[in-house]
């Protein structure tokens, strides 16, 4: 079966300068995660799975719920009430006029950032105690090119189009082929000296986005 017959996951689109400020908290970043590749969840699992109490994970839920990326699942009561993720990814605007919405974004970015380097620095440290094929299979690498603006936005276009056809393993566990494991997998592009602004496109997606 091909992964891209399955249907697209949703993507829930955030403007909302308060809802992107709510969002770029570390427990909330990885409440989500968790919502949308383990849910769904109780307060109590989510907080067992984060080493939280449950009373912080249940407030951090109800924060998630009320800008929209996070609703009940229905059954159970009180912190054990499941919940659930609202869609399997976030967009946020790559440009705005908007001044309060470009902080709120260049705030969430800068998080996730963040997340992503510590998250390579935890893989660097285990490596070599990993399995030998997932050593020899991880991506490590840059170079540099020149490009136009055009061009870069063109390149991300044709690297989402690859990376997207297994989008549909991320709900559909029965597409996981044996031995597949959750892979975070990063790509970036932008001016090295910063002449060309904030030109290209700083969008993409993924599980914590």
């Amino acid at each position: 079966m091909d992964d891209a017959d399955g249907p697209a996951p949703s993507v829930k689109r955030v403007t909302d300068p308060r809802a992107l400020r709510a969002l770029a908290h570390p427990i909330r970043l990885s409440l989500l995660v968790l919502l949308r590749t383990e849910g769904p969840l109780t307060a109590t699992r989510a907080g067992e799975l984060l080493g939280e109490s449950s009373a912080s994970a249940s407030f951090h839920l109800r924060q998630l719920a009320k800008y929209g990326l996070a609703e009940e699942a229905g059954g159970g009561r009180g912190r054990e009430r499941p919940w659930r993720a609202t869609a399997m990814f976030t967009d946020v605007p790559s440009v705005t006029d908007s001044a309060e919405l470009t902080a709120a974004s260049d705030l969430f970015r800068s998080v996730i950032a963040e997340r992503y380097y510590e998250q390579m620095m935890r893989w660097l440290e285990t490596r070599s105690s990993e399995p030998e094929e997932w050593q020899q299979a991880d991506i490590f690498s840059d170079r540099m090119i020149y490009l136009t603006a055009a061009e870069l936005a063109a390149l991300g276009e044709e690297i989402e189009a690859l990376v997207s056809q297994y989008d549909a393993r991320l709900t559909q566990p029965e597409l996981r082929p044996t031995g597949a494991q959750l892979v975070t997998y990063l790509h970036a592009g932008f001016p090295s000296s910063g002449a060309g602004g904030a030109g290209g496109r700083a969008g993409g997606r993924g599980p914590e986005r």
